[in-house]
């Protein structure tokens, strides 16, 4: 928005007091309602929770370097993946861009002080920090072993009791995800400055727009399962056993419904982070705007009305799995979209190889063959071959892995001047975005190799034919480790003695950028006025 970075009315330059000078002290953080420094609060959180999912994953890796189960029984490897699973889907993926990156950015990038509900802000971290303890403990200490979807009959029936406590912290955590979207809406609606239209929205806006949508209303299915899950388990209830009278299929049904929305919960924030990415390093402005905004409506309505693709050969009706075949096609148009529109953006662009960059151009190869892999999967008579093989859990990594988390590092060194007023290695920074890179590719490819010749997934050991595609995965983890170790080294260094930072160190477009590094507490001194469109970028 070039015409605001001209106008007189954006005066964060003239506050002296940033968000980070009104104290170090616990009670200051722990009774904060300025949004940024909750985004704070919860960048230490989901931090803490990925690193134990990733040490559980690392351990995953290691048992699979040799064909035979010599690092731990059949039923410790079990609860091994489950906790990889249910720590990183429920207490990072989700929450990871819009309780950080979007608690920090959305008021900054629509002109306002604070969210509209500061208080109910705080709560839900305070919710999410409660119901994440409770699962790790049940996790650790009881020990799960039904995988993150705690699918029945192991979830009522044949699992240890720990399910049902982590299904009570997952519920919980649940309130968090509706408080946060609600947040996340009612600010979008109310609280965006003069001239600030919709089509004027920067894409980051719009895609926490339309991921608070889903929170909203996908979250009270997956809280309703869990209670149902609970009614079973606890009192009997005949709800999903058939020897009760239940359905296991229904389980499924309610389970997919919300789970798939769910996988864009994860990844339109890393579409929005993405498309300020590339436009700020290409110097153009995002190609086709209107079409990338419907683009991201269209996968919110589309994601809830192709869960039954995750059911082709759980014994649904052959009718349904044909509609949710189509359907399934049909999602891939957008994302498709999207994609096409980055490359375009890119076309003729000034482009600067800055570690975000490289982030983002790793994102845009890792989306589309995980979205490509997609492809195979939602035709039916493929995914019976590869149904639960590894061919399922290399694409699932490449869209999650390869585009939730690699678009959540991506928008952090990106927005990190501005949460920080520190700038970090800029070598370091590029070095680390590249392992990445590798890392994953290393990880993730031989397991499509894997699943298509025919290894089961959550095996914990498996014939000696598949040895060294394993070894040469367990050693693309290795170097992804690298990947995400040297960001925690090298942005903690910069906190303390990292180069100050500009206002604006990248010349980039958008509100958040029109104010000083680290913003003010109530970030604008007066209401800016936007009078022009966003990614304007001139010669």
């Amino acid at each position: 928005m070039t015409s605001v970075a001209e106008s007189p009315t954006v005066a964060g330059e003239a506050c002296t007091d940033d968000y980070l000078s009104g104290g170090w002290s616990i009670r200051s953080w722990l009774l904060t309602v300025d949004h940024k420094r909750i985004a704070w609060l919860y960048a230490v959180s989901i931090t803490v929770f990925f690193f134990f999912g990733s040490a559980a994953a690392l351990l995953i890796r290691l048992e699979l370097i040799t064909p035979a189960g010599d690092l731990f029984s059949a039923e410790e490897y079990n609860r091994l993946f489950s906790l990889h699973g249910i720590v990183m889907v429920w207490f990072f993926l989700i929450p990871s861009i819009p309780a950080t990156l979007g608690n920090f950015l959305i008021p900054l990038m629509v002109g306002a002080r604070d969210m509209a509900f500061p208080k109910l802000n705080l709560l839900s971290w305070y919710i999410y920090s409660l119901g994440g303890l409770f699962t790790l403990a049940a996790v650790i200490a009881g020990g799960v072993d039904t995988g993150w979807t705690f699918y029945t009959p192991y979830s009522t029936l044949f699992s240890n009791s720990a399910v049902l406590a982590a299904a009570v912290g997952i519920f919980i955590v649940g309130f968090s995800s509706i408080l946060t979207g609600l947040n996340f809406v009612v600010t979008v609606h109310t609280m965006r400055a003069p001239g600030l239209t919709w089509m004027r929205l920067p894409l980051f806006v719009w895609a926490n727009y339309a991921t608070a949508l889903i929170m909203i209303l996908a979250t009270p299915v997956l809280a309703t399962l869990l209670l149902l899950v609970g009614l079973e388990r606890g009192l009997g209830i005949g709800i999903f056993d058939p020897a009760l009278g239940g359905d296991p299929l229904l389980f499924q049904h309610l389970f997919w419904f919300y789970s798939h929305p769910a996988v864009y919960i994860m990844i339109l924030p890393a579409m929005g982070v993405i498309s300020e990415i590339i436009s700020c390093f290409s110097r153009n402005p995002v190609f086709g705007y209107t079409g990338m905004v419907i683009s991201i409506m269209a996968i919110t309505l589309f994601g809830f009305v192709v869960w039954g693709h995750h059911m082709f050969v759980s014994g649904q009706s052959m009718y349904a799995g044909i509609l949710f075949s189509f359907f399934s096609f049909l999602v891939a148009v957008p994302s498709a979209i999207k994609t096409l529109n980055w490359t375009a953006t890119l076309f003729r662009g000034r482009i600067s190889f800055t570690a975000p960059m490289i982030y983002a151009l790793s994102f845009l190869e890792l989306f589309t063959v995980g979205g490509l892999t997609g492809i195979f999967l939602a035709a039916l008579a493929l995914d019976v071959h590869v149904h639960d093989s590894y061919f399922v859990t290399a694409h699932f990594h490449y869209i999650m892995v390869g585009g939730a988390v690699t678009a959540y590092m991506g928008g952090l060194h990106f927005w990190w001047p501005k949460l920080t007023g520190r700038m970090f290695s800029r070598a370091w920074a590029s070095t680390a975005a590249v392992a990445l890179l590798i890392g994953l590719n290393l990880t993730f490819y031989p397991q499509f190799l894997l699943g298509y010749a025919g290894m089961p997934r959550r095996y914990h050991s498996y014939p000696d034919d598949f040895a060294i595609l394993h070894v040469l995965s367990s050693l693309g983890a290795g170097v992804l480790a690298i990947g995400y170790l040297l960001p925690l080294i090298y942005l903690s260094w910069s906190l303390r003695r990292g180069e100050p930072a500009p206002p604006n160190p990248w010349d980039a477009r958008g509100l958040e950028w029109q104010t000083m590094s680290p913003p003010p507490v109530h970030n604008f001194k007066e209401t800016p006025v936007v009078t022009g469109g966003p990614y304007e970028y001139r010669e």
